[in-house]
């Protein structure tokens, strides 16, 4: 693997032959999962017209995760990761087929619709820790932060080009025709998988899958206090402050904007989220990283808070932005500190744990929204979360000085 010149390159890791294909390849895959996650939600409200319901999807996309995304981690640092990859993306790609063919044979029940987003969620706790794992090996280090502001660019991409597609698309052929969509997709990531010259094996010597490596992985992180704060803080922030199943009620009961104006709202984070990490990827290091993850949750919270008081479309929009600018900018900190700071021989372990915080947080809190709405209204609920998590950033800012005070220097 040849180093680039950084300063010669605004986009220096997409000069990395195999780390462009796999970018490639997750772009289109993550749009059609975008569309899908957008259709889930949008199909479930209209069967139940339930926040509750709603609340029930982030629950049946964690619980899978809290149970197998340790095992998953430890399968990625003992087995070859592109593999891995490819199995997941196979099994992705016929759930996917499933719930076309059930929602075109009108039997897509909110129950079943729980259950393949469940078997889902088992597939993506085998795909995470790989598809994280194998990144590091596919730039020169001093390019992963930018490798990793390419990837927040691809993801938040994806997130606004699939829910406004997916808004169209449900409004003019049906919720079926997303699913099918969505399907094709994940036939990118396995072409780039097919092309790319990296053997996607563990660096050093494979650890065994074992309850042993299991336990190897959470002592790590607990030994790492940078690592597992970041995680503290990105598990209570997305908790209080996760929106995302909300956004039918607001589209259809407060702003009144439709299936179209659900998709914008749905994209509208990511818009802010692509802007920022593209700023990002042109600044290249980030100094003060502490500081600048505890300034970009603020940011976070209180966007949320806006987006909860609006009943405007054109302030609800940009409150998601920058929604989206605040946790596009911690996701880049994030990820580049437990990259930096994790060998090789336990990525997979350390991002398996990274899963529970990452993906339980807003699951759980999307679970929490719904309830919480149900009782109190959902502009309220999304309220409360955002100054909850606004107190979330003070208190790990007072609690855990090892963050605030990170530099990112060695």
């Amino acid at each position: 693997m040849n180093k680039i010149d950084v300063k010669s390159e605004r986009f220096a890791a997409l000069r990395y032959r195999d780390f462009r294909l796999l970018w490639i390849g997750l772009l289109i895959s993550n749009i059609g999962s975008q569309m899908q996650f957008a259709a889930i939600n949008w199909h479930i409200f209209i069967l139940t017209h339930s926040a509750v319901s709603l609340g029930l999807i982030g629950l049946s996309r964690f619980i899978p995760i809290a149970f197998f995304s340790l095992i998953g981690g430890a399968v990625a640092d003992a087995r070859n990761r592109k593999t891995i990859l490819f199995i997941t993306q196979i099994v992705l790609m016929s759930v996917s087929v499933f719930l076309a063919f059930a929602t075109l044979l009108n039997i897509a029940t909110p129950l079943i619709i729980y259950i393949i987003t469940a078997i889902s969620s088992i597939a993506i706790a085998f795909d995470s820790p790989p598809r994280q794992a194998i990144i590091p090996s596919l730039v020169h280090k001093d390019h992963l932060t930018n490798a990793m502001s390419l990837n927040s660019i691809m993801w938040r991409t994806a997130m606004i080009v699939g829910p406004t597609f997916a808004g169209i698309i449900i409004g003019q052929f049906g919720v079926a025709f997303v699913y099918f969509i969505n399907a094709v997709s994940f036939i990118g990531v396995i072409v780039a998988l097919v092309l790319m010259k990296t053997s996607g094996e563990v660096e050093g010597e494979p650890s065994k899958i074992s309850f042993k490596a299991i336990l190897e992985g959470l002592s790590f992180v607990k030994s790492k206090p940078i690592i597992w704060s970041t995680m503290i803080l990105d598990f209570f922030s997305t908790f209080f402050a996760s929106a995302t199943s909300l956004l039918p009620i607001f589209a259809v009961n407060v702003l009144n904007v439709g299936s179209k104006g659900y998709g914008l709202l749905y994209a509208a984070e990511s818009i802010g989220a692509v802007l920022s990490g593209y700023i990002l990827a042109h600044l290249g290091v980030i100094k003060n990283q502490g500081k600048t993850l505890l300034i970009a949750v603020f940011i976070y919270g209180l966007a949320t808070v806006v987006f909860g008081l609006s009943k405007m479309f054109i302030i609800s929009f940009f409150a998601l932005f920058f929604v989206g600018v605040g946790d596009s900018v911690s996701t880049i900190i994030r990820n580049t500190i437990r990259q930096l700071t994790t060998p090789d021989y336990i990525r997979g372990r350390m991002t398996s744990v990274n899963m529970i915080f990452f993906m339980g947080g807003p699951q759980l809190g999307e679970f929490e929204a719904g309830m919480l709405a149900a009782m109190i209204g959902a502009p309220l609920s999304v309220v409360v979360g955002g100054i909850a998590t606004i107190v979330v950033v003070g208190v790990v800012a007072l609690k855990i000085p090892v963050l605030r005070r990170y530099t990112g220097e060695k």
